[in-house]
């Protein structure tokens, strides 16, 4: 899911790496892309959730033997072919929700490298998982590094975990200075290649907060046991610290395709030709307390994750509402947060929801959301 997106594409290099069989292929709207992977890739069904999309895709790729399907019923199907036996989502956002609690309803193992899905319904779809007798293994490179670190550990051992963070491309800057990023700034991540929303996240610290969420369900913590640490090396990954005063590291290149790799293949770990760092050229490691200051949604993010229910889902809504609009520059960078803070305040939470109140509660958040933005974009 997502194979037209950054991190669908590397997974594709990874299965190439691999000699894997891709089954099928999903994706939003990119019929063009997914054209290109179809005849490369050579997958049994492709599906685009957009249906005109799929009705161009169907057209172009009638000299294959692919067969395409539209909608979210086909993305349904997709992902619940009976001869798959890992599905790998990785679109952006809560539309990976429901597709992703379909293949766990099939008995696919999940390669999770969309936070959403459990910051929305971490409940629901980790106890599907356990029902199921499924994995989900992370793809997000940090999860990816805390799972390594606890392989083989107890989890009544474990005293915190330590997410590390880049710090984005405004790190250092004052409160003041965020006041007038630009688009373009906030797109030139310093390390990591990553689409468009994802690369926003990552300058906000939002993607952070969300990576606390989906710890807390991947690894059954408490939101005060985890720890972010600013890292601009972006050679740690993330780290656990066990009672013994004992912190265990995971390091590696900046490369999405080795964590990918791992999700794909664990326990096994196998040769490839991807990057290595050698540690004499990287010279030194810094560590810094993040500024809750400078990237408010830092701190959003914790309160959602310390409320809990309904409110995850209420603030991610909310972000990918305000993110959208400033990728299409209808807002600036640092009214993100101001939108989610008002969206996360007037809501009404729901300490025990179930999926129709998480999809309920998305919807009228993304609404308040809207409303606030075109507020916003008249009083400017």
């Amino acid at each position: 899911m997502g194979s037209t997106g950054s991190i669908g594409r590397q997974a594709l290099e990874v299965c190439e790496v691999l000699g894997l069989k891709i089954v099928s292929l999903a994706a939003g709207s990119n019929a063009s892309l997914m054209e290109t992977q179809i005849r490369k890739y050579r997958p049994r069904v492709a599906a685009l959730f957009d249906e005109k999309a799929a009705q161009t895709l169907k057209i172009t790729v009638a000299d294959t033997p692919c067969r395409v399907l539209g909608g979210q019923e086909g993305i349904l199907e997709a992902v619940t072919m009976q001869e798959i036996d890992t599905v790998l989502t990785s679109v952006v956002g809560i539309a990976g929700l429901i597709p992703t609690l379909a293949a766990i309803e099939a008995g696919k193992n999940i390669a999770l490298s969309n936070k959403e899905t459990l910051v929305t319904a971490g409940s629901l779809v980790m106890k599907k998982a356990r029902e199921k007798g499924i994995a989900i293994l992370p793809v997000d490179s940090e999860h990816s590094a805390i799972f390594q670190c606890l392989a083989g550990n107890r989890k009544q051992d474990v005293r915190k975990i330590i997410l590390t963070a880049s710090g984005g491309p405004f790190m250092g800057f004052s409160p003041e200075q965020m006041q007038t990023v630009t688009l373009e700034q906030a797109l030139k991540h310093p390390n990591w290649s990553m689409g468009s929303k994802v690369t926003i996240d990552s300058a906000s610290l939002m993607n952070k907060g969300l990576e606390i969420i989906e710890a807390m369900w991947l690894f059954d913590m408490k939101p005060d046991g985890i720890e972010v640490v600013v890292h601009k090396e972006s050679i740690i990954h993330s780290m656990v610290e066990f009672v013994d005063g004992s912190i265990i590291a995971q390091m590696g290149a900046p490369d999405m395709r080795i964590p990918i790799q791992l999700a794909l293949t664990w326990p096994e770990r196998v040769r490839n030709p991807f990057r290595r760092i050698s540690l004499t050229e990287v010279g030194s490691l810094t560590f810094e307390k993040p500024d809750f200051e400078a990237f408010p949604c830092l701190g959003l993010a914790y309160e959602a994750a310390r409320t809990g229910g309904t409110l995850p889902v209420a603030m991610n809504a909310a972000n990918e509402m305000a993110v959208a609009a400033f990728l299409k520059r209808e807002i600036r960078f640092h009214q993100i947060p101001g939108i989610i803070r008002q969206v996360m305040a007037e809501h009404q939470v729901n300490t025990m929801p179930s999926l129709d109140d998480i999809i309920d509660t998305d919807r009228i958040s993304r609404e308040r959301a809207s409303e606030i933005i075109k507020e916003i974009g008249i009083s400017q």
